[in-house]
């Protein structure tokens, strides 16, 4: 997720970083270098294109204005639902770890410690899964803490994870550890947890309709490779700079949406899970009594990761 201050007039047009151009560039550079063959050949009297109307170019450009609108909607809602979900692991770990503190960390500390570390683990873990990479450091050391090391070997780790925290729960139970309310309280909570990791898969699993974005893809792209045809006679010399703005504004849109619509990935404007899930570390170690804390993520060159 890009982080950076609101640019003033002049860095506006010259901001790359955080910015959607060096992604369409190819693209833009290419119908820009069409539109000056077109007006050339316009001059030169090689073509003429003053049978071409711009009318049909308006309607279409309309149209196509609001369908990609309606795209980028979608693609928003896909990214603002997986926030919500990181906000809701932030309140169903935070809730677990004190539930586990609360219950057996007086007589059971080390007990509750490990539980503790279970949450953490879970939050790595689930990163981890939606990005499709093998856990990292963080999860693994969690897992170890937690007293859970072989659960990174399965193929989905978060929801082994939360199996083995049930099964301990349950065995807390049967030893007269725990009682049976308690255990319900817990297992609410890893309850909750499992909805956030179903929810997450279901965004990743689930792209907006293959069809429906390459419909967009292919419209955009026939509509700025056609536009210099109808501007050229009317426009003249203007017609590079016109068809370069028209073709920002389009491709832009089209390739945000591509961005947005997996929010879990890696890009500048994925949701920066690297960082949410450090700070529920820091959160729950903290909530251990622990000094050492890692320190928070921060954005490297107006990135957070």
């Amino acid at each position: 997720m890009i982080v950076r201050d609101k640019p003033n007039a002049w860095q506006l047009f010259f901001i790359l970083k955080g910015s959607i151009v060096p992604t369409i560039a190819p693209r833009l550079a290419a119908v820009t270098l069409l539109s000056i063959l077109v007006v050339a050949s316009q001059e030169a009297g090689l073509m003429r294109f003053h049978e071409i109307a711009a009318l049909p170019f308006s309607l279409i450009g309309i149209a196509l204005s609001i369908f990609a609108g309606f795209r980028n909607s979608a693609c928003y809602d896909r990214w603002w639902e997986g926030r919500k979900i990181f906000g809701q692991l932030l309140i169903d770990t935070r809730s677990f770890a004190r539930q586990q503190m609360a219950v057996r960390g007086p007589g059971e500390p080390a007990v509750a410690r490990r539980a503790a570390f279970g949450a953490i683990a879970f939050a790595h873990l689930l990163r981890h899964h939606l990005r499709a990479e093998p856990p990292g450091p963080e999860a693994l050391a969690a897992l170890a803490e937690a007293g859970m090391p072989g659960v990174a070997a399965a193929r989905n780790p978060p929801n082994m994870l939360l199996t083995a925290l049930t099964r301990e729960a349950a065995e807390a139970v049967a030893s007269g550890s725990i009682a049976a309310q308690v255990f319900q309280v817990l297992e609410d909570s890893i309850v909750s947890m499992s909805a956030v990791l179903a929810a997450a898969e279901r965004i990743r699993n689930m792209p907006v309709p293959y069809t429906y974005s390459l419909m967009l893809h292919r419209t955009a792209m026939l509509f700025c490779l056609l536009l210099p045809f109808g501007l050229a006679a009317a426009a003249g010399a203007w017609t590079p700079l016109l068809v370069l703005i028209v073709s920002y504004t389009f491709f832009g849109l089209d390739a945000l949406g591509d961005e947005l619509e997996n929010p879990f990935g890696t890009g500048q404007n994925a949701l920066p899970l690297s960082a949410l899930t450090r700070g529920i570390e820091i959160d729950i170690r903290e909530m251990l009594g622990e000094a050492d804390l890692p320190e928070p993520l921060r954005p490297v060159d107006f990135q957070l990761r």
